[in-house]
């Protein structure tokens, strides 16, 4: 298999420096992100040809897809681990697994608004009025770090939100005088706040005097021959280089969907291949999105002469289906579609009639006036998924509506009453249409799954309330229904859920208007079909 003449032009460009590539498809898709120490070296062992006998199924399969590569220089190695998780989180492409979850690097959190605010571990940023660093890409020297700026910085690291004098009787940091203890008054909130604040300072680089003394102790325990000493503080400053020097904030890596190098084409094309009367102006695209049936929803996606339109998308949260359903969840996506489209169809009817009737005499009676119906239907999924879509639409009185499906696996396009699928060839401008709706529609209904994952992680901040547990949690979600409702509960009012006193209610309260500034207006979901943008479907 021979390196395509661009990707060797770009081979010899490449630097000798760290960063990320990314490999695309013919169609432009990212397949891969990886990241280099040197980006010449990393990225010319794909196309070694003395390589191909020890390549796996995959990775072949990998190569052979590369049509084009960019690649982003930064500045470390860390930074390119950093931009490759952020990248692939966003494109997903097919040929990674790492960082593909929810998962992401440590950060560290510090809210100033507590009663007496504490450095926290944390994965997720919050619009919570805290203050945030990171994120790190080694966890165990943050970990370690975070230890010797408690120390440094006379700073608490117990548990409760508001703790006090019990608390303190217990409290090792307390009693080996590592924290001033402001919960007993030794200091003052203002004196502890400015030590909190020296804290957040030297987090942000100012750290420069720390490394001197401890370059200086470890110079010194070395002159002793105490050298497990040394390297403790070797070990120390370290872990501190790593966790205070500044990486760069990476904006979203500019990304377009692949147009068509000739639209009119591909639809006179796709009709043509079809049997359509004419090239399918409008298309319509759904995809059916869920993990183990939770937070299944759907998409709509138009295409209008063969480019996104991308004010008539639309985004479905299923109403009627129970676990994981995907043929349920098209029949119902495609049944409400259609269904509010022929209603408002109906309305414009009738609001075109009774105009007419005070206008004119005799009145205009049944006026022929087709629904702004698509030209064709595509279907992301096989025979199954047509066939629910289908039955859908002949309930509706749309069986003339034409329909197909696309499947993934060969890129088979199914037709209603064919017993084969048909299979163009993968050069074929038809067939990359058909691709760019059904990838879009992919990509809004992956997109839509991960919003709602993530708004539902966005209600646990009760999980940062020391000392609540998924019985307390679960009971003041059903008492309140939102932890926006919470917000603006009574201290007597939280008193009355099971699990909770009079004193654990006063914490709660105090916890929460800690964090007024963060908002839950985004948190409501229309039950019917969400707009994209501000529309409804």
């Amino acid at each position: 298999m021979a390196t395509p003449a661009p990707i060797r032009k770009k081979l010899t460009e490449l630097p000798h420096k760290p960063g990320i590539y990314l490999m695309k498809d013919r169609f432009g898709t990212v397949i891969y992100v990886g990241k280099a120490r040197d980006l010449r070296r990393r990225v010319s062992q794909y196309f070694h040809p003395s390589r191909r006998l020890g390549w796996d199924p995959k990775f072949k399969a990998l190569v052979e897809s590369i049509h084009d590569l960019d690649v982003h220089v930064v500045r470390s190695e860390p930074e390119a681990l950093l931009l490759e998780g952020k990248l692939i989180k966003e494109f997903h492409p097919r040929y990674n697994v790492s960082f593909r979850d929810d998962k992401r690097f440590l950060m560290l959190k510090v809210n100033l608004n507590d009663p007496i605010p504490r450095f926290t571990l944390t994965r997720f940023k919050q619009d919570d009025g805290a203050r945030y660093f990171g994120p790190f890409v080694h966890s165990s020297a943050l970990r370690n770090t975070l230890n010797l700026v408690r120390r440094q910085f006379h700073l608490r690291g117990c548990r409760p939100l508001t703790p006090n004098e019990r608390d303190y009787r217990h409290c090792l940091y307390g009693n080996l005088k590592f924290c001033t203890a402001p919960c007993i008054n030794n200091v003052t909130r203002e004196q502890y706040l400015q030590q909190v604040l020296a804290a957040c300072d030297f987090l942000s680089g100012q750290c420069e005097e720390m490394q001197e003394q401890l370059d200086a102790e470890m110079k010194k325990a070395s002159l002793a021959r105490d050298y497990e000493r040394a390297a403790l503080y070797r070990d120390a400053i370290a872990d501190l280089r790593s966790t205070t020097s500044k990486n760069k904030n990476f904006e979203r890596v500019p990304y377009t969907l692949p147009m068509a190098l000739d639209s009119r084409k591909d639809l006179t094309e796709l009709g043509a291949v079809l049997g359509l009367p004419g090239p399918p102006a409008r298309i319509e695209g759904f995809d059916i999105s869920n993990i183990s049936g939770t937070f299944a929803v759907a998409s709509l996606v138009s295409f209008k002469n063969g480019r996104p339109d991308r004010a008539n998308y639309r985004k479905f949260k299923m109403k009627t289906v129970v676990g994981q359903n995907d043929f349920a969840c098209m029949a119902e996506t495609v049944r409400r579609r259609y269904t509010r489209l022929l209603r408002e169809s109906k309305t414009g009817r009738d609001k075109e009639v009774a105009g007419a009737e005070k206008e004119t005499s005799p009145p205009v009676k049944n006026p022929q006036r087709s629904p702004a119906l698509p030209d064709l239907i595509l279907i992301d999924g096989g025979k199954a998924q047509l066939g629910a879509a289908c039955a859908e639409l002949e309930k509706l009185g749309l069986a003339h509506v034409p329909i197909i499906g696309l499947a993934k696996e060969f890129e088979e396009i199914y037709r209603p009453g064919e017993a084969s699928p048909l299979r163009l060839s993968h050069d074929s401008g038809a067939l990359k249409l058909l691709q760019r709706v059904r990838d879009e529609s992919h990509r809004l209904a992956n997109t839509y799954n991960a919003a709602l994952r993530l708004r539902k992680i966005s209600e646990s901040i009760l999980d940062e309330f020391p000392g609540i547990g998924e019985r307390r949690k679960s009971a003041l979600l059903k008492k309140f229904g939102s932890v926006q409702r919470l917000r603006f509960a009574t201290v007597e009012q939280i008193a009355e859920v099971p699990g909770f006193g009079g004193k654990a209610a006063a914490e709660l309260k105090t916890f929460l208007e800690a964090r007024t500034s963060f908002t839950a207006s985004g948190t409501g979901v229309d039950s019917a079909a969400d707009p994209a943008p501000n529309a409804r479907g």
